[in-house]
């Protein structure tokens, strides 16, 4: 058995192998020396101090797919969603072509829709909606399909959504609901956003709910003193409360916009360009028209509720008078009364011009729906006295026999594609045949130092004939009255 060296022996052996001068150098080697061998297997792997205080990856506990189509999948799949309809009137045809455009809503809300089912009821039940034995057989279904949210084909009252909640176990909501819930995804302007905003506070208002605590009485209630003198002010009533003054002041700041853009429509007015609004069912192509028309560049998207935001652009007949295009917020059935109200000075473009454009989708089964249901919201806004031209889009995708049904019924309709151009031409100059025509027609011979007046015949009325001779410029206008009383000191006097 070797016992180790002590360290007085270690320095005599220093001393008798090294010379003076080195020895205070060797004793320091030899204590930052270091053996792989011995202390490796005693002190561990050894880091820097950056290193150690550093964030350490731990490989492979990542759970991010690599695989794109997959990443987008999951980022659509926002809920998975079981629809609930009540077959009240009509066919049969109609109730599953209710439920299909209730489909396409949640699809564009971005859920990913699991099942269907529908009722017949004469109308529906007062307490769960579908009744409480087909709320048993919705709960079934919920379980059986893994669904995380219910959604039914109309407005539910605060009673029908609680108590079927309590039955299925999971959320449910209504077609406002959804609606809105779009509506809130899609507005991008200020003006927009707070008319979505309105509108969902309408809703949610009669709808607010507590649990527990939030049901309790407030302090302060009555007129001060140790504790509560008094009932108090529930939670929900402070929250109604606070809603309400919400409220007044949306509605004053939509006020405020909508005065920024009645001056728009007065100086348009002061100038006599004519307006022309392009109306129509959600999804029915009125953005693809719009940028067909003028190259507006407009968002267009195969969804529902795509473009909320109205745009207005200014375009040129072929027989060059100018006018303004507008696109107005896309109509479906039922349309919730918030929205309208909500959007009432949006759609109030419709109302104050000279000719709506009502773009129905020709592919859609029943196309008939579409216009009942534009023409009731365009008569909410008081606009039934405008004219009226009925476009037939995507008619390269329509049932040829549909085109023919609609073209006869509707007198003053055309069928066009924005996709492939197909009838636009023919629409314009329908458009320019519809357009109100200045009433007077004038003669005038305009000196050349007013060329204002030229310029204002060119843009406020209907040049029929121009030429330059040696005193001015003679013109033969249809143009309206104030602009004909500005003319008449140089109507040309007829010769003897």
């Amino acid at each position: 058995m070797t016992s180790s060296s002590s360290p007085s022996q270690d320095t005599k052996r220093l001393a008798h192998d090294y010379p003076e001068g080195l020895r205070a150098d060797a004793l320091m080697e030899e204590d930052v020396a270091w053996s792989h061998e011995i202390d490796g297997e005693r002190d561990g792997e050894q880091f820097d101090r950056s290193e150690r205080a550093a964030l350490r990856r731990v490989a492979g506990l990542s759970t991010e797919l690599e695989d794109v189509t997959e990443v987008e999948y999951r980022q659509l799949r926002l809920e998975r969603v079981v629809l609930v309809g009540v077959w009240t009137s009509g066919t049969i045809q109609d109730a599953d072509n209710s439920l299909a455009e209730l489909a396409a809503l949640a699809e564009t809300a971005g859920a990913l829709v699991l099942d269907g089912v529908i009722q017949r009821r004469d109308k529906p039940d007062a307490a769960t909606y579908i009744g409480s034995g087909k709320a048993l057989e919705l709960r079934d279904i919920v379980i059986e399909t893994g669904a995380d949210t219910v959604i039914c084909d109309g407005e539910l009252s605060p009673g029908q959504l609680i108590q079927l909640e309590d039955v299925v176990k999971v959320k449910v909501i209504d077609r406002t609901a959804l609606i809105l819930d779009i509506f809130a995804q899609h507005a991008k302007s200020r003006e927009g956003k707070a008319q979505v905003a309105l509108a969902q506070m309408q809703y949610m208002l009669p709808r607010l709910r507590g649990w527990g605590q939030s049901l309790s009485r407030q302090m302060g209630g009555g007129r001060g003193g140790l504790a509560t003198r008094g009932p108090g002010e529930t939670k929900i009533e402070t929250d109604r409360r606070r809603i309400r003054e919400k409220m007044a002041k949306m509605r004053r700041e939509i006020a405020d916009m909508k005065t920024g853009r009645e001056i728009k429509r007065q100086e348009r007015r002061r100038n006599k360009v004519p307006s022309v609004a392009i109306a129509g069912y959600t999804n029915a192509g009125k953005s693809s028209l719009l940028n067909r028309l003028t190259g507006a560049g407009v968002l267009v998207e195969n969804a529902l509720f795509a473009t909320l935001d109205p745009t207005v652009r200014r375009a040129e007949t072929p027989s060059g008078r100018l006018y303004t295009l507008a696109d107005t917020v896309g109509f479906v059935r039922h349309l919730p009364h918030h929205l309208v109200e909500a959007f009432r000075s949006t759609m109030e473009e419709v109302g104050d011009s000279d000719l709506i454009v009502h773009v129905v989708d020709g592919s859609h089964p029943v196309p008939e729906e579409q216009l009942a249901a534009v023409r009731e919201v365009i008569r909410d806004v008081g606009a039934t006295d405008v004219p009226e031209i009925v476009v037939i889009n995507k008619a390269d995708a329509a049932d040829p026999l549909v085109l023919q049904r609609l073209l006869r019924v509707e007198k003053r309709s055309i069928a066009v594609s924005a996709r492939t151009g197909q009838g636009i031409e023919e629409l314009l100059t329908l458009i320019d045949n519809e357009l109100p025509r200045p009433s007077v027609e004038v003669d005038a011979l305009v000196p050349y130092t007013h060329g204002k007046l030229v310029a204002r015949a060119h843009t406020e009325g209907e040049v029929i004939s121009e030429e330059h001779t040696a005193e001015g410029t003679l013109l033969k206008v249809r143009v309206h009255e104030e602009l004909a009383a500005d003319l008449a000191p140089y109507t040309p006097t007829p010769t003897a």
